[in-house]
């Protein structure tokens, strides 16, 4: 997250244990956050993504993206058949690095 923020992409977190991470409002679940979310970036255990997945569907996210070690067959499934792009077990931030993308101007 903190690598994103860097970048000049604004992040949202969604942790229901959390009220603030990383000097930004947490939220309880997706479809409480009050604003549109591109990217879903998933850092919870795979049993978990299919709901995850679910709720990116709800939301109108574009795509739903799995970190390192995180596989779901089932939230792939969910999420593509939603019309997301799905992305599994690779670092959001690594790739950014990767492809060498510029940090943005401004936040977005």
């Amino acid at each position: 997250m903190q690598k994103l923020q860097q970048a000049g992409y604004r992040v949202v977190p969604v942790n229901p244990r959390e009220t603030e991470i990383l000097g930004e409002r947490s939220y309880p679940s997706l479809v409480d956050v009050p604003e549109r979310i591109d990217i879903v970036d998933v850092f919870r255990r795979a049993e978990d993504a299919p709901g995850i997945a679910d709720e990116a569907v709800t939301i109108g996210a574009t795509a739903l993206w799995l970190q390192s070690g995180i596989v779901s067959e089932d939230a792939a499934a969910r999420a593509k058949a939603g019309g997301l792009i799905v992305v599994m077990d690779a670092c959001i931030g690594a790739t950014h690095s990767l492809l060498r993308i510029p940090p943005k101007n401004k936040q977005v």
